[in-house]
């Protein structure tokens, strides 16, 4: 068994248009491996300036200016982060890598970026298709499938179901598999491009709606998974035995304040349950980084069941799963309370330790074990 703590990288975005018309001051700095937060310069400040906060992180992405040196693109971000998730997912572990931050700070874009700037999701997909073709032989077999649901209002819809009706599906939990989605969808694909047709059809179906803060505002957290089964057969015994690892790639929909986003009614309604799932997440991250501070806190009751969003994200939270968490910020001054409140959470989350085993029958250890001798 690994125990390793959740990975964790912070992204700031460029200035939005918005922002440019606002003329807004930049307050997020990155320094190698430490995200620097000034406080924001108002005229009663000049006198005394409020000390920066600083946060130390396993990356720290500078995506503000492209025109920059230190300019993390798409494909650094996908080297620093997607290739471990990859690597993981061939040893036989579950990975999963999650996008948290407010409204419009650039979280749909890092995980499922835009047609010329492919995010993680489509990248990690691509590249796993690139290792299968190398790797595949008589005596490593591999199956490749996916399924991809939206939580929307706590309630739970497979995106990749062709009928328009759209019915929520129930959340159960298996002695050992743990929690599952009953009758989602799971298709097998063979090539990046069948992934590419899903998602691109699975993202016309996901809800979204315009706030104050982002015209084009997910309403909903989605959950792209990726199962990837390995058959090792041993030619001279005969023995077949198999690998299992799930990577779970999680577009988290944004967390704000409701007064800040002009939300009423539907939108309000939505924010609540948004920020629910967000609030449980939260307080999830919590008693975890709690209990791995201290042994005192070992047997303090986790609330994953609180929200549909934890309870399927239980194994990846301080369970058997390698996990990193992408916080995504914005660099202006107008945002300094939600980037502060997203630093402190990745703040929390760096302290939380996974277990996380290969999951292999014990035929595929007998064989891994053959191999080894």
């Amino acid at each position: 068994m690994a125990s390793d703590k959740i990975k964790v990288a912070v992204r700031v975005r460029p200035f939005n248009r918005r922002e440019l018309e606002l003329g807004t001051q930049c307050v997020v700095e990155m320094e190698g491996q430490q995200t620097v937060l000034q406080y924001p310069l108002t005229l009663s400040d000049k006198i005394e300036r409020k000390q920066p906060k600083t946060f130390a992180f396993d990356h720290c992405f500078d995506s503000a200016d492209p025109e920059s040196p230190q300019f993390a693109s798409q494909d650094v971000v996908f080297d620093s982060l997607g290739r471990d998730i990859l690597d993981n997912a061939f040893q036989g572990y579950n990975a999963c890598i999650f996008a948290y931050g407010q409204t419009g700070s650039g979280k749909s874009f890092t995980m499922m970026g835009s047609q010329d700037y492919k995010g993680i999701i489509p990248r990690l997909c691509d590249s796993l298709f690139d290792l299968i073709a190398k790797q595949q032989s008589a005596e490593l077999m591999y199956k490749v499938e996916v399924s991809y649901m939206e939580i929307y209002n706590e309630k739970v819809h497979d995106l990749l179901d062709p009928k328009a009706n759209k019915q929520s599906l129930k959340v159960r939990e298996h002695k050992v598999m743990g929690p599952y989605v009953d009758g989602l969808s799971q298709l097998a694909v063979t090539a990046f491009q069948d992934i590419d047709n899903l998602m691109t059809e699975g993202n016309k179906s996901r809800t979204v709606a315009a706030t104050n803060m982002n015209s084009e505002s997910s309403r909903s957290h989605a959950v792209f998974s990726v199962v990837l089964t390995q058959t090792l057969t041993d030619v001279r015994s005969g023995v077949v035995g198999e690998k299992v690892s799930r990577m779970s790639l999680v577009d988290l929909a944004g967390s704000e304040r409701a007064v800040k986003t002009g939300a009423v009614g539907d939108r309000l309604k939505e924010g609540s349950n948004i920020n629910k799932s967000l609030t449980t997440l939260g307080l999830v991250i919590s008693k975890l980084a709690d209990q791995s501070a201290s042994s005192k806190n070992r047997d303090k009751f986790v609330p994953y069941r609180d929200s549909v969003l934890t309870w399927l994200l239980k194994d990846n939270l301080g369970g058997n799963s390698k996990t990193v968490m992408v916080a995504t910020v914005s660099p202006a001054a107008d945002n300094y309370e939600e980037t502060l409140s997203t630093l402190r959470y990745a703040d929390r989350a760096k302290r939380i330790v996974n277990h996380a085993v290969v999951n292999e029958d014990p035929n595929a250890r007998i064989i891994r074990e053959l191999r080894q001798e």
